[in-house]
């Protein structure tokens, strides 16, 4: 689960279809999304309030990602490095989502928030979380499941 966490801003896809649905991935990391079946439980997710940064600043990037310039001066040294490779890929595909339509706390996880964010093309699931000195650590976001 470390590595996930640690790995920063990644586009987690299911099987190779999705891929091919959606255009280029921004990276093929595991899915910190679902745990595979032989992992241990892990704590259900909780419902919480949702830490008071994490949508001006999930909503911070999805607007800096859309118009091609991301601002990583509220990143830890981390995600800005797992991000300085694919900033181009993830903002044509996050452009091509279009307009915020909405942005909906869904829950906690392992310290972190979860959101679903509902763009004019596309439904979205996000996790976004900081570090002890108030950085952005984690940031992954996938295309929800289909209900």
């Amino acid at each position: 689960m470390k590595t996930t966490l640690i790995a920063g801003l990644a586009l987690l896809l299911s099987p190779a279809a999705a891929l091919a649905q959606s255009g280029p991935a921004a990276a093929t990391l595991p899915n910190g999304f679902d745990q595979p079946a032989s992992a241990p439980a892990t704590p259900p997710i909780v419902q919480a309030m949702a830490d008071e940064r994490t949508e001006d600043a999930l909503r911070d990037f999805i607007a800096g990602a859309a118009a091609g310039d991301i601002d990583t001066s509220n990143m830890t040294e981390d995600l800005v490095t797992a991000i300085a490779g694919q900033s181009d890929q993830v903002s044509a595909l996050i452009e091509s989502y279009g307009a915020v339509q909405a942005v909906t706390f869904t829950g906690k996880k392992d310290g972190a928030d979860l959101f679903d964010v509902l763009f004019a093309n596309a439904d979205t699931q996000w996790v976004i979380g900081f570090n002890d000195a108030g950085k952005v650590a984690i940031l992954l976001f996938r295309p929800a499941p289909a209900q």
